[in-house]
């Protein structure tokens, strides 16, 4: 008697199918059969034993997989083992090549997060190459030949950069003028090293740690640990990756301290919910979403001066944080980094590879005083960065020291007229020769991107593309395994290649690919 199975015949007999199989099966050589193969042995002595033996069980995995599933009979399965040196090798290939590979950005997204958001400028590149071939004086005074510290490489030229900005804004030395003085009466005595109102024209610093949401930790944990930071909750952003705010600062060991509503939040919000608890005021600039309608919030300068009033410090998480004027493209209500320091904002924080246009860091700029305290925490030696981004990150500022702009591939691109695009795409469609392809032009909209000024669009042309054989999904697939990949976006069944994000010697490739896929 057979019980749980209600056939067991299929379990005695096998099927004809099973048998074929079993045969093919059998046909497969064994690994160490194909490790003495001639061509093999080339491979081996190039390659190294373990990494061939690897790429033979993989391949010979797959075709088990390929039998199993029916998808081969003895005459394919002949051909498969006939060219089975050359499977191996494309195998070997693949799994000494590098995963992380640079793409062809068709996309529109200047500041595109999955694709690494900003580019660096060559002369980044050329500065990080050299300080990892050698040693640097990375942490080493050559004046005095004692130990130094890793800020000063660009904390001299973010202060060069801000000096001259003040220069520029108010014909004199310093960000911003001096405010009225706080009142005594309404300042808040704190239990945690209470944090003086000093004149916002006081030294400024800046220190680097590995991202923004590093340097928003660090800054609430230095100044708010065990007490309460006030937040609207308008300002409770989500970032990439489902980090939050709210995750951040319960990190810090700060307490959150919500005021007001998701729309409308008002000063006198702010004001009563200070208490002896409060250690720190917190703005999170809306940089990757906008609230419209029936809204309300205090301007910068209001939360300034209550800051003041009540001898509180003002933190602003500005995210993407330009230095850079932005209306200068036709962007506004995005305020830079400069906008805030001039406002009288206390600390600073912001990303160094968003519109900045540098390597991934999270900069903290403001009082020297109150960037000293964030020094001292030990969290701050955790979070550092190593030579490399000090090294990208200099050579990025001191474009900006020159006013070269057009170097930092970002800034570049987002100043690049929608007349060059057009021209460059005009001539890419000239080189595809391809008659299953259909190419027109369209105008259409780029994006800054990683968070910053989401309403913002940018002028441009579009290269509308579709296939007569296959559809926009397949099409954006196939563009996606050429080599070098080119990533696109897909809009009412049409594939759209816009090239203000691609670079100028890209699009002879990106024509060549096409013609090769049609």
């Amino acid at each position: 008697m057979w019980s749980g199975h209600s056939c067991p015949l299929h379990v005695i007999i096998p099927s004809v199918s099973a048998t074929a199989n079993s045969a093919l099966f059998r046909k497969l050589p064994s690994t160490n059969e194909i490790l003495q193969n001639p061509e093999v042995l080339k491979l081996t002595a190039s390659e190294g034993h373990t990494a061939v033996a690897d790429a033979i069980r993989a391949v010979l995995s797959r075709l088990r997989a390929e039998i199993a599933e029916g998808r081969l009979n003895e005459n394919s399965l002949d051909l498969a083992l006939t060219n089975l040196h050359a499977a191996i090798e494309r195998q070997l290939r693949h799994a000494l090549s590098y995963s992380l590979r640079p793409v062809i950005n068709a996309t529109g997204v200047i500041l595109h997060t999955n694709l690494g958001r900003a580019p660096l400028a060559a002369s980044a590149l050329d500065h990080a190459r050299e300080a990892a071939a050698t040693y640097s004086n990375l942490e080493y005074d050559l004046e005095s030949g004692d130990r130094g510290k890793r800020d000063v490489h660009v904390d001299r030229l973010f202060k060069k950069l801000f000096e001259e900005y003040g220069e520029n804004k108010n014909g004199e030395r310093g960000v911003s003028p001096v405010p009225a003085k706080s009142s005594k009466k309404d300042s808040v005595e704190t239990g945690l090293s209470p944090v003086s109102a000093e004149p916002s024209s006081a030294p400024l610093s800046t220190i680097v740690v590995n991202n923004n949401a590093a340097a928003v930790l660090l800054a609430l944990n230095s100044l708010a640990e065990g007490g309460e930071v006030i937040v609207s909750r308008g300002e409770l952003v989500e970032i990439g990756g489902s980090f939050r705010i709210p995750d951040v600062m319960s990190k810090s060991q700060a307490a959150l301290r919500e005021v007001g509503t998701t729309n409308r939040t008002r000063l006198a919000d702010y004001e009563r919910a200070i208490t002896d608890r409060t250690r720190l005021l917190l703005r999170v600039h809306r940089s990757n979403f906008a609230i419209t309608g029936f809204t309300e919030q205090p301007t910068l300068a209001e939360l300034v001066a209550l800051a003041r009033r009540r001898n509180l410090p003002l933190l602003e998480d500005l995210g993407s944080g330009a230095l850079f004027d932005l209306r200068s493209i036709g962007v506004s209500n995005e305020p830079s980094v400069f906008d805030s320091l001039t406002a009288g904002v206390d600390l600073v924080t912001y990303s160094g590879d968003k519109l900045l246009g540098g390597p991934q860091a999270g900069l903290i700029t403001g009082r020297a005083s109150l960037v000293a305290r964030l020094r001292s925490n030990s969290l701050f030696r955790a979070l550092r960065v190593d030579k490399l981004t000090y090294a990208a990150l200099e050579a990025t500022l001191l474009a900006y020291v020159k006013s070269d702009h057009e170097a930092v591939p970002a800034l570049r691109m987002m100043r690049l007229p929608k007349q060059e695009i057009a021209r460059r795409a005009e001539t890419l469609i000239a080189a595809v020769d391809a008659p299953l392809l259909k190419l027109e032009l369209l105008d259409g909209a780029s994006v800054i991107g990683g968070g910053a000024a989401p309403t913002a669009i940018l002028p441009t042309c579009l290269i509308a593309l579709s296939h007569c054989d296959l559809s926009a999904d397949a099409l954006c697939r196939g563009l996606r395994q050429c080599d070098p990949p080119v990533i696109a976006r897909v809009e009412e069944a049409r594939v759209l290649l816009d090239l203000r994000t691609v670079f100028p010697e890209q699009d002879a490739v990106v024509a060549q690919l096409l013609n090769s896929m049609a």
